[in-house]
């Protein structure tokens, strides 16, 4: 497209992106993502970042060695053939060097230089994503896979758990509990809503190990007098986001977990994972993390 510099073509063929536990179907803008080599070698997997560079560490050298077999025997002590100009590549672009072979004609010090300069280039850009990648914080955040709603206190309350896996200290934690639902405008235009539910307990000072938000469903809720069928009719959704600062890295952790209506568990609560042994010391079974039982 003439002019367009926002990073994205336009195509004929639909793409499925996933929006939290929803996937969408989207027509006539899909990510150029040759254009975003930055997001695609930060959010690929290990295995597949890795496999990744070593194909395209593979396609230089080849490219390289391809470009020394066309020119006339500018690699000393080389012989005829490209394996021995592929190993020649291999150690340029590494910058190792070994002496054994070495450039011996203008040209093949001008490919040299050109691969020097390439291995330089890989070099740092690796160096960088690698540290990237393992510097980025990463929260251990478990979530309940089910929302409950019960009585607490009196009064019905939905209720989320999450817990430290890492079992560090994480302080000043916050939480927020959302609800998305399809309403309609005065035009009858129907579109989707983010309402923020108030919680009982939305900051925790020292998040260690356990951790349960509650929402009192009183009279200021939109979850007043909501049934189950209500929500679906709604297609209702919650959104629990979390955010706290990790001592051990003196990073700030974010993460979320979605919820559709249907995974709200009613009239049930969270199994209690909070004991003592025999000798009287605390102790915590993530077993039951996420087992429910009847109110």
């Amino acid at each position: 497209m003439s002019g367009d510099n926002s990073g994205f073509r336009r195509t004929a063929r639909p793409r499925k992106v996933r929006v939290g536990n929803r996937e969408i179907l989207a027509h006539g803008l899909e990510a150029w993502k040759w254009g975003d080599l930055y997001h695609l070698a930060m959010t690929a997997s290990w295995p597949v970042f890795f496999a990744a560079f070593a194909l395209a560490y593979l396609a230089v050298n080849m490219v390289y060695a391809s470009l020394y077999l066309a020119g006339d025997a500018p690699i000393a002590n080389a012989r005829p053939g490209f394996e021995d100009l592929f190993y020649f590549s291999i150690e340029t672009l590494a910058t190792v060097g070994y002496g054994d072979m070495h450039p011996q004609t203008r040209y093949g010090h001008i490919v040299a230089t050109l691969e020097i300069f390439t291995g330089l280039s890989i070099t740092a850009a690796m160096t960088g994503l690698v540290f990237a990648r393992f510097s980025r914080p990463r929260a251990r955040v478990m979530f309940a896979r089910n929302p409950v709603i019960s009585t607490h206190n009196g009064a019905p309350t939905l209720m989320i758990r999450m817990a430290n896996a890492r079992h560090n200290m994480i302080t000043d934690a916050t939480a927020k509990l959302w609800i998305t639902r399809i309403e309609k405008s005065a035009e009858g235009v129907r579109f989707r809503r983010f309402l923020e539910l108030p919680l009982d307990r939305g900051a925790n000072p020292m998040f260690a190990l356990s951790w349960t938000i509650f929402h009192v469903i009183d009279a200021a809720s939109p979850l007043h007098g909501a049934s189950a069928q209500d929500l679906e009719d709604v297609e209702a959704g919650f959104i629990v986001t979390f955010g706290g600062l990790d001592e051990t890295s003196a990073q700030q952790l974010n993460a979320r977990a979605a919820y559709e209506n249907g995974d709200i568990l009613w009239n049930r609560r969270y199994a209690d994972i909070l004991d003592q042994d025999e000798n009287g010391v605390a102790r915590i079974d993530y077993r039951r993390f996420h087992d429910t039982v009847p109110e």
